[in-house]
């Protein structure tokens, strides 16, 4: 098979393109190379001049620009090898050979020659807005009289299937491509005007028809929001309520249960589990207000600004009733942004919900941890808890076994941490009339939002709902803990309950009977005064 490589002369990174590939071929049989320069040879300069150095396949004329490595090479050769049958498809820069049986058209093929990146796509919830936002606009420019009824029709149909998961395959850009998802948009564009054709009859255009009233300018980031809105109010709000419910229930079961706190990972006052897991509980529950009070700024769409902000070639009515049409489809109050603007130059309320959802996952984290260190041990550790055993914990140690959904639970906090740096910068790059990282935000936030409402679920029906409370352990604890004597403070003086307090800890001994010995307290009135269910309430002794 041959291949071709352009470059020119004189051009380092054409040089180091040659000798890339020519490792790659050293012992491939029946692979031929031809490195042509460009600058002498006319025909090839109008579609690749702005792109060398550049690996062609002589036949389809499928290409990898630089930058390339030697695996993404190989792989090229090997696709490239496999002998597809492929078609001939057209748009404004010139031909494309794409595979036969693609959905996708010349857009899309050029998409995946420029970007092979990470091997990342954007996710299934993202494709299936976009075909929603192709789907809406449909019902819309009929409803306007912009589009034809048969083809509308099929519109509408065709972003029905890509909704309800088919062709999930014909979606394979990298999340890294052009800054304003104008790759995606018009893969899913390509693949609904294909599929609306078949069951038309008649031509449906990506651009004409699919794309009318739309840019990717305003679809991207309109998608971005109603992703983000569907995935919170469908998935992670109610795993959120779940994790919840589920702290306060097993709080509710452990009212009469009191241990030794901790402050610094030091012995401190007693507390109830109800009270601590309590606490647990509401840092949730504040994380579901926060996402609360950030989606009605999420709820505001850039659809309709179409290509900067004026909405140049969109009806005038096509904004409003496109949310209207929205949120009767979805049940959320989405509407117009009131600057499209501000829509398009930038990413601020995604940027906000990120910044919420990270203030969730540290909240996961903490509680994560604070489950990890009650659960250590079984013998060496603070062994205040029993967590659920799910699996064996070592490939060497019999009979050990780990936390494994805190622990779980605590990478993925560390991921989230992670996605909204990129947010952050990424929110940063909205450069005069648009934010050109939109695909990065769509993935990160995403996932943000995946992988905290199924972590929440899995913390909240594998670790805390079944753990069990070690109570010989805690009251060991309890009973030798010199902190109790704080209780003594306002009756002695802080000085004298510091004496006892190391005196005990020196000696080892229970807080009661070293105070029994050093006071004139009775032992009646001391163990009263040092019961440590009762100074989980609070208060002042006297």
């Amino acid at each position: 098979m041959k291949f071709i490589l352009l470059g020119t002369a004189g051009c380092h990174l054409c040089e180091l393109a040659e000798t890339l590939i020519k490792e790659c071929i050293t012992n491939a049989d029946n692979i031929t190379v031809d490195f042509i320069d460009i600058a002498e040879e006319s025909q090839w300069q109008h579609d690749y001049a702005t792109l060398i150095p550049v690996f062609l396949q002589a036949d389809s004329l499928q290409y990898l620009n630089w930058p390339f490595t030697q695996q993404q090479v190989l792989t090229f050769i090997q696709q490239q090898t496999m002998s597809k049958p492929t078609r001939t498809e057209k748009d404004s820069m010139g031909e494309m050979q794409i595979p036969a049986d693609a959905l996708y058209a010349a857009q899309t093929q050029r998409a995946i020659n420029n970007f092979p990146i990470s091997g990342l796509t954007l996710p299934p919830a993202f494709i299936q807005t976009v075909a929603l936002i192709k789907q809406t606009a449909a019902k819309v420019n009929l409803t306007l009289g912009e589009l034809n009824k048969n083809i509308a029709e099929a519109i509408i149909n065709a972003a029905q299937s890509i909704r309800d998961g088919h062709h999930s395959d014909q979606f394979p850009i990298d999340v890294f491509q052009t800054g304003s998802g104008t790759s995606t948009n018009m893969n899913v564009n390509e693949v609904i005007a294909t599929l609306a054709s078949r069951l038309s009859g008649t031509a449906v255009s990506a651009n004409d028809h699919v794309n009318m009233g739309q840019s990717s300018n305003d679809v991207i980031p309109t998608a971005i929001h109603i992703s983000a809105a569907l995935e919170c109010n469908n998935s992670l709000l109610p795993a959120l309520h779940h994790l919840a419910e589920t702290l306060e229930n097993k709080a509710r079961s452990l009212t009469n249960t009191t241990k030794t706190g901790r402050t610094h990972l030091m012995d401190a006052m007693p507390v109830k589990l109800s009270q601590e897991l309590g606490g647990w509980a509401l840092q949730i529950r504040n994380g579901v207000d926060r996402i609360q009070s950030t989606l009605p700024r999420i709820y505001k769409l850039a659809q309709g600004g179409t290509a900067v902000g004026t909405g140049i070639n969109a009806h005038s009515e096509f904004a409003a009733k496109f949310a209207q049409v929205l949120s009767n489809e979805t049940g959320l109050p989405f509407k117009p942004n009131d600057s499209f603007f501000e829509s398009l130059s930038c990413q601020d309320a995604i940027v906000e919900l990120s910044g919420q959802l990270k203030v969730i996952a540290i909240s996961l984290m903490k509680i994560a941890n604070d489950l990890r260190w009650m659960n250590s041990g079984p013998l060496a550790g603070l062994g205040e808890i029993e967590l659920p055993a799910l699996q064996p914990g070592s490939s060497i140690m019999p009979g050990k076994v780990n936390p494994v959904i805190p622990e779980a639970t605590a990478m993925v906090a560390a991921q989230v941490i992670g996605n909204d740096a990129t947010i952050t910068i990424a929110g940063q790059s909205g450069n005069f009339q648009l934010n050109v990282m939109l695909p990065v935000i769509a993935y990160n936030i995403l996932q943000i939002i995946q992988l905290m409402a199924n972590a929440s679920r899995l913390l909240a029906d594998k670790a805390i709902a079944g753990f069990t409370v070690r109570e010989d352990n805690l009251q060991i604890a309890l009973a030798k803990n010199p902190i109790l004597v704080t209780a003594l403070n306002p009756i002695i003086g802080y000085a004298k309950a510091a004496e006892i307090a190391k005196t005990a800890y020196k000696q080892g001994r229970p807080i009661i009977d070293v105070a029994a010995e050093m006071t004139d307290i009775d032992r009646a009135e001391l163990e009263k005064l040092l019961n440590p269910q009762l100074l989980t309430q609070g208060g002042i002794n006297s």
